[in-house]
C-alpha cells in the first residue's frame, strides 16, 4: 500500500513535467507567417538599399563628355541551337531597356530607327557570326566607335512541382571597340513564375537586371578611357 501512494504522485509529477517541456518546445518552434513576412520584407528593403548604392559607387566614376559623345552600335540578338536570330524589331522592347539607361547616363547609343536605316541585315548577323570584316565595314559606314553586343536568351517551361509556368532569362552584353577589343563583358540569370504572360515576364526580368549590368558597362567604359 506505502508504495502505490508514492507511485501515483511520481506519475503525475513526471507528466507534469513532461507536458510543461513538449509545451514550451511546442511554443519554441511556432512559426508566424507574419514575423517571416516581416523579416523577408527588410531583407529585400536591405538588399534593394545595398544594391542602389553600388550602382550609384559605380556610376559616379568621371567619364570625360569626349568619351560619352562618341557613338555606340547596340545590337542584340538570340542563340538558338547553332543559329543565331538577330532581327532587331524582335528584340525591340529589350532593346529599348537596355538604351534608355544607357542614355540616362549621357551615352550616345544609336536609335534602331538609324540602324536599321544604315545596316542590311546580313551585317548585323556578322556581328554576331564574328565575321570582323563585315561588321568593321558596317560599324566605319554608321561612324560608330563601339559596339554593344547583347545576348538576351529565354527558356520557358512548366514548374513540375506546382504545375505553373515558369521563365528563365539569361542577358550576357559585351562592349568593345571596332577593332573587336573587349571593354567590358556583363552578364546576368534571374528566373520567375511567368503565368500566362511568358514574354512579359522575361521582359520584367530583363528590367530587373538591367541597372546593375549598365552600371557596371559604363564604369568599364569610363575607367578605360586613360588608355585611349
Amino acid at each position: 500500500m506505502h508504495s502505490r501512494t508514492l507511485v501515483a504522485p511520481l506519475l503525475t509529477a513526471i507528466l507534469y513535467v513532461c507536458c510543461g517541456t513538449l509545451s514550451a518546445a511546442s511554443s519554441a518552434d511556432t512559426f508566424s507567417f507574419s514575423a517571416q513576412t516581416a523579416k523577408d520584407a527588410e531583407k529585400n528593403h536591405t538588399d534593394a538599399a545595398n544594391q542602389a548604392a553600388a550602382i550609384q559607387a559605380l556610376v559616379s566614376v568621371p567619364c570625360r563628355q569626349r568619351l560619352k559623345d562618341r557613338k555606340i552600335l547596340l545590337l542584340i540578338g538570340e542563340r538558338h541551337a547553332d543559329q543565331w536570330l538577330t532581327s532587331q524589331d524582335r528584340y525591340g522592347k529589350f532593346i529599348a531597356v537596355i538604351e534608355s539607361r544607357l542614355r540616362a547616363l549621357g551615352l550616345k547609343p544609336y536609335t534602331q530607327q538609324q540602324i536599321t536605316a544604315s545596316i542590311a541585315q546580313a551585317e548585323i548577323d556578322a556581328y554576331f557570326k564574328n565575321d570582323p570584316d563585315a561588321a568593321l565595314s558596317a560599324s566605319k559606314r554608321l561612324g560608330a566607335s563601339y559596339i554593344l553586343r547583347g545576348s538576351i536568351s529565354t527558356q520557358a517551361g512548366v514548374n513540375p512541382v506546382v504545375n505553373v509556368n515558369e521563365v528563365a532569362v539569361d542577358i550576357d552584353l559585351t562592349l568593345s571597340g571596332v577593332s573587336g577589343s573587349v571593354l567590358s563583358e556583363v552578364s546576368a540569370h534571374a528566373d520567375s513564375y511567368s503565368g500566362s504572360d511568358t514574354p512579359a515576364m522575361a521582359l520584367t526580368l530583363v528590367r530587373e537586371k538591367a541597372d546593375p549590368l549598365v552600371a557596371q558597362l559604363y564604369n568599364d567604359y569610363c575607367r578605360a578611357d586613360a588608355s585611349r
